[in-house]
Formats: C-alpha cells, sequence, structure tokens
C-alpha cells in the first residue's frame, strides 16, 4: 500500500483497507454483518495461534511484519523497541493461556462441558456479540490489545482510534488477521479512525453493540455514553488515582524513597497505576515536611524525562495546581519544593483528603494514620486503583486489608507500582468476563455420556501440521530445552518399548490433560454418581498411570478406592468386596491376573459390573471370558494416551475393540505412511503423527507415536463427531525375522480364532547357533497343548510356515506360568515382544 493509500484507506473493515465513504456505507449495514460474522463460532485456540505467530513475528529484528509497521510507530527507535516487546510479551501463546486460564478457568471457554459430572447441565463463556471499543489517544497499544481481549473472547469488534493517532492498531490487526489462514478473525476486526466528534459514526458503531469498552476520563465517558443504548454494558475503563502510603519505618528507608521516585518518574505518571499521592502514617507536621525533602531529593537523582512537550491544557493545569499550592503556603497548608527546570515538584499538603495530581512527576505528599484509611479514601472509592504499601509484614497485612476495604483494587509493593501479572484484574474485574455471558444448558438423560455439547454440532478444525517428523529421541532432546518454570511435573513412561523416556509437564498442561480425559471416561459409560471404583493402576518410580487416573477421578467427583497395582492379590480382592467396588481401573495383564487368581472370591462376590483399562488391550477372547465368567458388563478403554503425549483418544459407548475418538481440543492426527514421510489414502493403515497445541512449555509437533492406526470414515453413532480412528498394533509388533516381516497382532488373532485362547501371548526374539528363533510364551492356565499350538500357528500363519520349511526360523511354543512372563516393571505391562537377538 502506498503513503497516499495509508493515508486515504485509514479503516480496516473485515480485511479491507477502506475509506471514509466505504465505512459510512458499512456503518449503516453493521448489524447485518455481525450477524453473519457470529454465525459460525471462533475456537480459541485459532486467535491464540495467530496471536503467537504474532509475536513471534514481532520479535524478529528482520521480519518483515515489523518493517510494515515501522511507519505507524510513534516515538524514538529505543520506546518503539520497548513498544514491540509489550506487544510480543501480551500475544505470546504463554501469556494468552495463563490469561484464560485465570479469567476464565481454563483455554476452551467457549465449549460447553459439564462443570460437575455428576450432572447433564452444560456451561460455558460466550461472547455478547458484538463489543465497540473506545480507545483513548495517549496509549498506542491499548487499542488493539483492548480488541484482542474481545476476539479471546469471541466476539466480534468494532475499534474506534483517535483522529490523531497513527495507524499502528489498523495495521497491527491486519497482520494478526493475515496468520489467521482461515479467515476468523478478519471477520471480526473492523476498526475506524474519526474524531470523537463525528457523533453520528460513534451512534452507528454504538447502536448494535452489545457492550462498549471506554477508555478514558469522565469526559470521554460521558461522551460515549449518550450513545450506548438501553440494555448495553457499559465497560468503564477510566482514569484512575493510585497512591503510596509508607509506615515510619518505610519512610526512613532511603531504599524505599529511591523505589518511590521511580514509580513516579517511569511513566511520567501517565499509568493509572502511578503515585500521584504519597500517605504518612503520621498527624506530624514535621515529619511530613522531612518525608517531603528526602523525596524531592530522590526525585532530582532521578534521569531527565524524555516526553514530548507538554500541551497547554496539559501545562495549565500544572501551573495552576503549582500556583495554588504555594498560595496555600502562606496559610501553613503547604509547602511547595519544585526543580528550578520545572521537571518535577513535590506538594506538601496537611490535608489528608485524597488530590489528584496533574502528573508529570508531580506529586503530593499528605499524612495519614492508618485509624483513619478508610474514612478518609472511601469517598473517593469510584476513583482508586493501586496503592503501593511499604512496612512491616504485619503492616502491609493490615494496610492491604484497609485500603481494599476503602475501594482500592490493587495492592503492590513500593517499586513495582507500575508493574503488573500475566492476568492481573484490571481495575477490581476480569475484561475477559465483562465481553462475555455465562450460559447454560440443562439436558435430559440421553446426555449422560457426553461431555461436551459441542463434540455433537460440529468437527473440531485446526490448521494442518508442518514441520519435520519427531521421533522418541527427537522429542527427549527437546525435554533439554524446557524452561524451569514450565517443568514442573516429571513422569518416566513405563519402557514397554524400551528405554523409559521422560516427559515435562506444567500442572497446567497437567490439569488441561486431565479434565480432557475425564470428558472422555464420562463418554466411555463412567457415571462418576453412581460407580464405585478401584484405581489399580501402578504406581512409584515416577510413573504416572495410577497418579493420573487419580485426578481424572477427582475431578470427576468418582468414588475412589485408590489401592494401587500390588502382588497381594488375595488382599486386593478382598478390599474390592469389603468397599462394595464395581468398577475396576487398571493394566489388561494385571487385572487379568487378579480376577483369575482370585475367581472363586469375586464370582461369589458379583458386584464388579465394569472393567475401564489403559496401555494395552484386552482381545475379543478375552472380552467374552470377563462376560460369560465373571458377569461384567461393560469392558472398555479408559483411554488411549501415552506418558509424553497424555491422553490421545477415548472410547465411546458405540466404539468397541481398538477404536477410539480424537481429543480434537488436545491433538491433531495424521497418518503417514510407514516406509515414507507422506500421507496415506483415507482408511489405509499407516503410522499415527500427532501435533499437541494445548500444552504451554513443552511443543510436540509432527510426533511419531510408534503405533499404527487408520482414520474411520463417517460419523459415530453415538453423534460425537470427533475424528475416529482405529489402533492396529505397534511399529516394534512388526519383527524382521528370518527375512520376514511378522506381526505379533497376527499371533494373538490366529491363538484367539483358532485356539480359542484368551490368555497373553509373548514372542521372544533369540540367536540359535544356526539360525534365528521365535517362541511363542502362552499361559499354562489357559493355554492349549504346546506341540497342537505349534502346528495351528504354522498352518494358519503361510510366512511362518515358510521360514520354518526353509530352515530359515525355529519356531517353538511354550507353556509357562503367567508370572513368568516378561513384564515392564513400572507399569506392569505385558512385554508383547522380547528381542533377545545380538
Amino acid at each position: 500500500m502506498t503513503e497516499a493509500e495509508t493515508v486515504m484507506n485509514h479503516h480496516y473493515w473485515q480485511g479491507t483497507f477502506i475509506g471514509d465513504d466505504e465505512a459510512a456505507r458499512r456503518l449503516a449495514t453493521l448489524p447485518a454483518t455481525v450477524e453473519a460474522a457470529l454465525a459460525t463460532p471462533l475456537d480459541t485456540e485459532t486467535v491464540v495461534a495467530a496471536c503467537d505467530a504474532l509475536a513471534g513475528a514481532l520479535r524478529d529484528p528482520g521480519h518483515p511484519v515489523r518493517e510494515r509497521l515501522a511507519p505507524h510507530l510513534p516515538g524514538d527507535a529505543e520506546s518503539t523497541g520497548e513498544l514491540l516487546a509489550e506487544l510480543a510479551a501480551f500475544l505470546g501463546r504463554d501469556a494468552l493461556t495463563r490469561k484464560l486460564r485465570r479469567e476464565f478457568g481454563g483455554t476452551a471457554p467457549q465449549r460447553l462441558g459439564r462443570p460437575d459430572a455428576k450432572e447433564t447441565v452444560y456451561e460455558a463463556w460466550a461472547p455478547v456479540g458484538l463489543v465497540a471499543h473506545i480507545a483513548p489517544g495517549n496509549a498506542a497499544t491499548v487499542a488493539p490489545l483492548s480488541l484482542i481481549e474481545g476476539l479471546l473472547a469471541g466476539n466480534v469488534n468494532i475499534l474506534k482510534t483517535s483522529s490523531a493517532d497513527t495507524l499502528l492498531a489498523q495495521h497491527l490487526l491486519a497482520e494478526l488477521a493475515a496468520f489467521d489462514a482461515g479467515g476468523a478473525l478478519a471477520e471480526r476486526v473492523i476498526v475506524l479512525r474519526f474524531s470523537s466528534s463525528r457523533t453520528d459514526w460513534l451512534r452507528l458503531m454504538c447502536a448494535p453493540a452489545d457492550a462498549v469498552a471506554v477508555w478514558g476520563g469522565e469526559a470521554a465517558v460521558e461522551g460515549v455514553t449518550a450513545h450506548v443504548p438501553a440494555g448495553c454494558r457499559l465497560v468503564e475503563w477510566g482514569h484512575k488515582i493510585s497512591f503510596a502510603y509508607l509506615t515510619r519505618d518505610a519512610w526512613a528507608d532511603e531504599a524505599t524513597v529511591t523505589a518511590l521516585a521511580e514509580d513516579i518518574c517511569v511513566f511520567e505518571q501517565q499509568a493509572c497505576s502511578s503515585p500521584q499521592v504519597v500517605y504518612l502514617d503520621t498527624e506530624n507536621e514535621g515529619e511530613l515536611h522531612a518525608f517531603a525533602d528526602r523525596l524531592a531529593a530522590a526525585l532530582a537523582l532521578q534521569p531527565a524525562p524524555v516526553e514530548d512537550e507538554l500541551d497547554p491544557a496539559e501545562y495549565a493545569e500544572l501551573t495552576t495546581t503549582e500556583h495554588l499550592a504555594r498560595l496555600e503556603e502562606h496559610l501553613g497548608l503547604t509547602r511547595v519544593l519544585a526543580a528550578p527546570d520545572g521537571t518535577w515538584r513535590v506538594m506538601a499538603d496537611t490535608r489528608p483528603a485524597l488530590s489528584a495530581s496533574p502528573l508529570h512527576r508531580s506529586v503530593w505528599v499528605k499524612p495519614l494514620p492508618r485509624k483513619n484509611v478508610i474514612s478518609t479514601l472511601r469517598p473517593m472509592r469510584r476513583y482508586l486503583q493501586t496503592a503501593g504499601i511499604a512496612g512491616s509484614r504485619t503492616d502491609i497485612a493490615e494496610l492491604s486489608a484497609a485500603v481494599l476495604a476503602a475501594g482500592a483494587t490493587r495492592v503492590t509493593p513500593v517499586g513495582a507500582m507500575t508493574s503488573g501479572y500475566v492476568g492481573e484484574p484490571h481495575d477490581g474485574v476480569y475484561a475477559l468476563q465483562r465481553y462475555s455471558r455465562r450460559v447454560a444448558v440443562q439436558a435430559d438423560a440421553r446426555f449422560a455420556t457426553t461431555a461436551c455439547l459441542d463434540d455433537l454440532v460440529r468437527r473440531p478444525a485446526f490448521p494442518q501440521p508442518a514441520g519435520p517428523l519427531l521421533d522418541k529421541a527427537a522429542v527427549q532432546e527437546l525435554n533439554r530445552d524446557v524452561e524451569r518454570g514450565d517443568a514442573e511435573l516429571y513422569f518416566r513412561s513405563g519402557g514397554s518399548t524400551g528405554t523409559p523416556a521422560l516427559s515435562l509437564f506444567s500442572y497446567d498442561d497437567y490439569d488441561a490433560q486431565m479434565h480432557a480425559a475425564a470428558r472422555g471416561l464420562l463418554a466411555a459409560g463412567y457415571d462418576p454418581a453412581r460407580d464405585r471404583t478401584a484405581n489399580l493402576f501402578y504406581c512409584g518410580s515416577m510413573y504416572g498411570g495410577f497418579i493420573s487416573f487419580f485426578s481424572i477421578l477427582e475431578r470427576l467427583g468418582g468414588v475412589q478406592m485408590p489401592m494401587a497395582a500390588g502382588s497381594d492379590h488375595r488382599a486386593t480382592a478382598e478390599m474390592i468386596v469389603a468397599y462394595e467396588v464395581d468398577t475396576l481401573f487398571g493394566m489388561p495383564s494385571y487385572l487379568w491376573q487378579l480376577l483369575h487368581e482370585e475367581a472363586d472370591l469375586l464370582r461369589s462376590y458379583g458386584g464388579i459390573r465394569k472393567i475401564f483399562y489403559g496401555g494395552e488391550h484386552f482381545t475379543e477372547e478375552q472380552r467374552r471370558t470377563l462376560t460369560e465368567t465373571f458377569g461384567i458388563e461393560t469392558v472398555r478403554s479408559i483411554t488411549y494416551g501415552s506418558t509424553d503425549l497424555g491422553p490421545l483418544g477415548y472410547q465411546c459407548v458405540e466404539s468397541g475393540g481398538s477404536v477410539h475418538h480424537l481429543h480434537a481440543d488436545l491433538h491433531t492426527l495424521e497418518i503417514v505412511a510407514v516406509d515414507a514421510d507422506r500421507p496415506v489414502a483415507p482408511g489405509e493403515t499407516g503410522r499415527l503423527v500427532f501435533t499437541t497445541r494445548a500444552r504451554r512449555g513443552q511443543h510436540l509437533d509432527r510426533y511419531v507415536i510408534g503405533d499404527l492406526g487408520r482414520l474411520l470414515p463417517g460419523d459415530c453413532p453415538c453423534g460425537n463427531r470427533s475424528p475416529r480412528f482405529e489402533l492396529l498394533g505397534r511399529l516394534g509388533e512388526v519383527m524382521r525375522v528370518a527375512t520376514y516381516f511378522l506381526n505379533y497382532r497376527r499371533f494373538v488373532a490366529v491363538a484367539e480364532e483358532h485356539l480359542r485362547y484368551s490368555g497373553e501371548l509373548q514372542a521372544v526374539l533369540t540367536s540359535g547357533s544356526a539360525r534365528e528363533c521365535l517362541t511363542l510364551r502362552l499361559e499354562n492356565s489357559k493355554a492349549p497343548d504346546a506341540d497342537r499350538a505349534r502346528d495351528t500357528f504354522l498352518a494358519a500363519y503361510p510366512e511362518v510356515r515358510s521360514a520354518v520349511d526353509e530352515r530359515l526360523l525355529d519356531f517353538a511354543v511354550e507353556v509357562v506360568d503367567g508370572a513368568d512372563l516378561d513384564r515392564t516393571a513400572t507399569s506392569g505391562k505385558l512385554r508383547a515382544v522380547v528381542d533377545r537377538r545380538r
């Protein structure tokens, strides 16, 4: 865009820069524009992903985005760098994720989920609709960031910037929209640049609004209020007054006085959190004047201001305030100390009433005994914001309660009044909640297994991941770069397919994953209001199985007996009976051993109705045994997941075998060929590749997890529209033996179909003196005769017979005790393939 075009087309409307005439025409049809945009919900992840991409561009000194924004940035090179750094810090994924969690309680606030899993009541934060933002003219970042908050809440947004402003907001938001290839953000962004005197435009942008956010003083708010329709939410971000409060010990400390001077000077008191008044916990006039002298000396040592010339109104207010204070010196009420060049002034006043400062390093110093804090400050409660308090720990606790009761919304240490933290409330409220509605849907018993209503309506759609594929070694290398603040929870894998690997999580990430797994468990038919559950997963050695399912049940509010897997099966069975357990959580191999070793006791009890398993699979023959022998009604996967990625998929009441729905709010799934890094055709088998989005510290993109599977076409009969996939084994279960590729799963299928074998099966590979050896090990409690089994495998698996006939392979079947099968020490999983070849 040429400079002339930029001057002419200074409005940005849904992806296009336009001029005044076109803006006026479109304003007249604004209600219809909003209705069309609201017809499709906006995924929070779409906003966060685009913001994070923009943040990365703003941090890169050579990025074209910075070059395009350069003509619209106010100030010199140093202030420009600070402004871009401020924007990037706000827009980064980590900061926005923290903000969403703090203000909404989660990163997907608009999904209609069940806050109490025992009830079929769904709640969400919904956008109010259209938010009109009236930005101030003295803060370059406020306008675009206010609109982005509106986007995070899912709204359509129309922003008015001052006619004196640069086009930074328009172009920054245009760059943001460009990072969303789907166009959803552009559809929700309108930025107009016009004078507040143009009341016809102001009225048109406010008339269809559901909320109007106004930044500025009382005059600005009053000017807008006249155009706000009845029932529209008015969100005032007006000018506030902040103050410091020092106890006697604190004001005697030079470091405290220096820190206070820095608070006064850092933004030339332009921030609402800058101190305009300093209160001392005293009634002594001598102490008041002595402190004023010390504060004046500290201000004199601060770096000179770099702000522009004051405009006439600011200069008039400054000189009038100072002259009136000097006049009152003759009445013994005040004392004024000022820099010879007029760059700062301290006005000591014996009257405690709160007074606004004319700013620009001008500060009042007043006495206020703590007993009078509430009575003195409360009359100004509408205007109070930050109180910077200096004193002992007890003083700070006592005075914080007092100033908050008086109306302040924020307390900080002196020296940190203008600093904040991610997700901090602004003026006593959360902005995102002000731009949202809390909505609820009450449903009946038909929705017992529906954790989120959105899943019945639409299939999640996110940009296709790009970049190289990652294997486990690459992910372990990435762990070295995870920030310590994001590595709060350490897990080790069970080691069933190799050396145990380390996985790192922040607690926020872990919480999000446990909530997702809890939703999946509801879909599988778990009833937190009625089921009594024994958690029989393994624990210890940093393995996450038991801990994770403890957390899942905690979030569901389910009744839990946290027994864990133990070697004393009799004691476990007796506790199941004693505590009337009807639902078992655990590994299939452990549950199989427990049920068969204590079959008499558990069959006579007859109370076990449900089994939810993870980490391994039950065969169809094993499921039949559990149903017919033990009377178990439900045998279903509790989750499909991995230690490093967390929960990946879940079963519903219509899913069987190894079919799962994708946790689409956490991950994107691709299926690539086994022998090449290319997508397979729809329905074909390939390697499962996951990209996880909902992680704060560790970003796992295109992770080849080591499992094989295929996508299933069509929607599931349960109504859930999340993608479905079928697990078809692990890459490690395909064995290269005697020039043949042999599949462990095929051995399991032969045993089940031809031998009616329902026990566990293990393949052991060794190197013989003449050829390789493959030994299948079967449990003696369920196995047929070893010779008959060997003949059956040779007859049903032609490749094995060929390898044996060609004298390339020694093949044997062993019948062993189930306890002698090799298992991983951490998780107790059966090692499907044990390769002992050298």
